[in-house]
């Protein structure tokens, strides 16, 4: 079966074309930090990676602390440090 005029493409074939046509952004590394530079989000694990390290204390002292302090950096920096010298 042909296509009512051949001069027109289908929309499939000119997907295809537009596929083929478009170029991919080019990946740039960013430096990686927290996803809020204030609040910790204890769901995401590349916030308790980052903020972890920031503090140097294990994921599960950071944890405790958030549990205990709440999410913002300030605070949980706080505990962190008055915890560390008692």
């Amino acid at each position: 079966m042909s296509h009512p005029d051949p001069a027109r493409p289908h929309e499939h074939e000119e997907a295809e074309k537009s596929k083929v046509r478009a170029a991919h952004a080019e990946h740039v590394e960013t430096k990686k930090g927290p996803h809020d530079p204030k609040e910790i989000n204890p769901k995401m694990s590349s916030d308790i990676h980052y903020w972890a390290k920031e503090f140097g204390v294990t994921g599960d002292a950071l944890h405790e602390a958030i549990r205990v302090h709440g999410t913002h950096v300030d605070k949980v920096r706080a505990a962190l440090k008055s915890h560390k010298t008692t």
